[in-house]
């Protein structure tokens, strides 16, 4: 992780003192907001890995969270060319907007993939919080492991009987149940999906 020699890239006199800085989900690549850092700010969020901003209204230091909870897990910063705004990538913890949204632009902003890292989550929350009465994730977390793998299996034949037989509308619909329910499983294997991902990146390098 650059620190000061990040800081003094930045054209801090171009910006005024302070930069723009776009807050980037690091999994579903949703954009979370933005927010503006002076370089005390920058050098806070570089030391405790918690995105910290100057606030314009209150005119000092705010690191995003710091009442809610809902804080900005830094994971990468980067330096546009003009050395005039920031691109951070983080692992959000709870809503980033004040709204209660994930996101600053609404809950539309994600992008198709992106949408499968917001379900990751809700299925996590499922798991830890729903009540198996009135939520099917959270039963299907009661009924265990075996009965998640098998209905991973159910729906994988599905979806290779929709291919089969070229039922375009069945295919869509059983792909959706088995990625679903591939989720849940991986969930309950505490297996994210960002280290699938990462096995397939690595394969097609």
């Amino acid at each position: 992780m650059m620190s000061e020699a990040l800081v003094k890239q930045v054209n801090w006199e171009k910006v005024d003192g302070l930069i723009p800085a776009i807050i980037q989900d690091q999994h579903s690549a949703q954009v979370l907001m933005l927010g503006y850092m002076n370089q005390a700010a920058l050098k806070q969020t570089l030391a405790s890995n918690r995105v910290t901003f100057f606030s314009r209204t209150k005119q000092r230091l705010w690191t995003k969270g710091e009442s809610s909870g809902n804080y900005l897990n830094l994971q990468s910063i980067r330096l546009d060319c003009d050395q005039d705004t920031l691109l951070l990538e983080v692992t959000p913890i709870g809503p980033t907007c004040h709204t209660g949204t994930t996101s600053c632009f609404g809950e539309g902003s994600s992008t198709d993939f992106g949408f499968l890292a917001e379900l990751e989550r809700v299925i996590s929350c499922r798991h830890e919080e729903a009540s198996i009465e009135t939520s099917y994730t959270a039963r299907l977390f009661a009924e265990g492991t075996k009965r998640m793998a098998q209905k991973v299996g159910e729906e994988g034949v599905e979806v290779a009987l929709a291919a089969t037989v070229k039922d375009r509308f069945e295919l869509t619909n059983e792909s959706a149940d088995l990625l679903f329910h591939l989720l849940v499983l991986l969930e309950d294997a505490k297996l994210p999906l960002a280290e699938v991902i990462a096995c397939l990146n690595a394969r097609h390098q």
